[in-house]
């Protein structure tokens, strides 16, 4: 690639990341250290900005330089969709994996709430499943029209509609986070959250009874990644190799 192509194609990658963050250029030259002057020379193309600099401005988007210099790559991938229950970690590995490719981590529940103008549980409350389904399939065909390399934190419950269910693999690349039923509870429990326990003494049962009902649609993902005993790095890197 000529080199004047290249600094092109870096800035607007820079340009595209620091829009998805909902960020100004002079809020990406606070966290960077570099310029808002020097910034807008990157972004047109024609600064020849330092490696350390590079870093620095990378590190504020957090995302990795080498990030930065592969936007081909980045810009024709497939949106990544985490799939599992409550506790398989899609919020933590989801964030963690998104920094990693330098691409939007999107919560889809959280898409819902601000479609739906409600937290979630009022949703529910309020309106019934079948509108919950309606707002999640309205929400996920937007994301996924939009044609951006993203990673989405999924709800739980999404293999259970056939419809959205099929979108999602058709044009994401779904991911099952699995893990036994025992680090489902610890890790929610892990969180501060005691409701599980507290309101219904058969919880765990039916989590263990839910994780089994639920395993032949999981295993329709495109891969299943195990999450049980290890690391959120170890997590995140073979996801990241899956998708390379």
């Amino acid at each position: 690639m000529h080199l004047v192509t290249f600094l092109e194609t870096v800035g607007a990658t820079v340009r595209s990341q620091r829009e998805r963050r909902g960020w100004s250029r002079r809020e990406l030259a606070a966290a960077s250290g570099v310029s808002e002057r020097f910034l807008a020379q990157v972004e047109a193309g024609d600064g020849n900005i330092s490696l350390r600099r590079f870093a620095e401005v990378a590190h504020a988007l957090g995302t990795s330089p080498a990030a930065l210099l592969a936007p081909t790559e980045a810009t024709t991938a497939k949106p990544i969709a985490l799939l599992g229950v409550r506790g398989a970690g899609k919020s933590t590995v989801g964030a963690a994996l998104a920094r990693k490719l330098g691409v939007r981590f999107v919560e889809v529940d959280r898409e819902i709430e601000e479609a739906a103008g409600l937290p979630l549980g009022d949703v529910f409350t309020l309106h019934g499943e079948a509108y919950y389904r309606r707002v999640e399939r309205e929400v996920l065909s937007r994301l996924l029209a939009a044609q951006a390399p993203a990673v989405l934190a999924t709800g739980g419950s999404i293999v259970n509609d056939p419809t959205t269910y099929a979108l999602l693999r058709s044009r994401a690349r779904t991911i099952w986070l699995r893990a036994r039923p025992e680090d489902h509870w610890n890790r929610v429990v892990a969180q501060g959250d005691q409701r599980p326990m507290a309101e219904n003494p058969h919880a765990f049962e039916e989590l263990r009874a839910l994780l089994a009902a639920r395993h032949k649609l999981y295993a329709r993902a495109d891969h299943a990644i195990e999450t049980s005993g290890r690391g959120v790095r170890q997590v995140v890197t073979d996801i990241a190799r899956l998708v390379a």
